[in-house]
């Protein structure tokens, strides 16, 4: 397939030799990836940082299932902020979620497996709506995933974040009586799980967006305020890769409307 081009190329994104290892733990603070031995995995991850984002999946992929948090990380960011086409954006998701699974089953403590998981099937079921993901099962899925990457790194800010969201989306679609009952689902869970990412990743724009979208869809008008304060941080944050300027720039766009 064609991939479209990251379009604000810059050349602090690309880590070159002991560059990606020196900042890894920033770049890395928010999924607690550890920094690979293999240097054909660490070229997918410098592909990811850099957003070539096609090249980071063939990278990935190639390396197999070592090389799989790359690609699919690549693949989900891509297809969130990049694709425009919404067959390849469900296809490039499923495919993760796929990748993700043959990864849980051959290496279960693999904390991304399960985060990457659930990151991917949350951004289809936001696609395809998420009434129908509900009725497709994909909730539980989702919310398996995420609890078992906290079970396995509970400092894990994007798992914090991609959890809040959940009971988020959920209270939104469905009201939090039933949302409580049906789905175990909170507001105040959420906005706890939502805290804890933005102490974990103090630095991280997508925690204030994710953070801002779920206070407005679990409060409304009530929490307005401290969500148009959310997007203004995370518009100011200051980006070292692809994935955070692209966070940066929807902060941006969301102002400016």
């Amino acid at each position: 397939m064609a991939w479209n081009k990251f379009p604000y190329p810059d050349k602090a994104y690309f880590y070159a030799g002991s560059a990606l290892q020196e900042n890894w733990a920033r770049l890395h603070r928010g999924d607690c990836e550890p920094f690979p031995d293999d240097p054909r995995v660490q070229e997918a991850w410098r592909s990811y940082h850099a957003g070539d984002f096609g090249r980071a999946v063939e990278a990935g992929v190639a390396c197999g299932m070592a090389g799989y948090n790359a690609a699919n990380k690549a693949a989900t960011v891509y297809a969130t902020y990049l694709e425009t086409d919404d067959e390849h954006k469900c296809s490039l998701l499923l495919e993760v979620a796929q990748r993700c699974e043959q990864q849980q089953e051959k290496t279960p403590t693999d904390i991304n497996a399960w985060y990457l998981h659930a990151f991917a099937l949350g951004r289809y079921s936001q696609s395809i709506s998420v009434v129908k993901a509900l009725a497709q099962g994909l909730g539980g899925k989702i919310k398996n995933s995420l609890t078992k990457a906290l079970e396995l790194e509970p400092r894990h800010a994007d798992a914090h974040i991609a959890l809040g969201a959940y009971h988020a989306e959920v209270i939104d679609k469905v009201g939090a009586l039933v949302g409580g009952i049906t789905y175990g689902v909170k507001k105040d869970t959420g906005k706890d799980l939502l805290e804890t990412a933005l102490k974990l990743n103090p630095d991280s724009a997508i925690t204030r967006i994710e953070f801002a979208n779920a206070l407005v869809l679990m409060f409304g008008k009530a929490k307005m305020k401290d969500a148009e304060r959310l997007y203004q941080e995370a518009a100011a944050c200051v980006p070292m890769d692809a994935m955070e300027r692209l966070d940066v720039e929807a902060a941006k766009a969301e102002l400016a409307d």
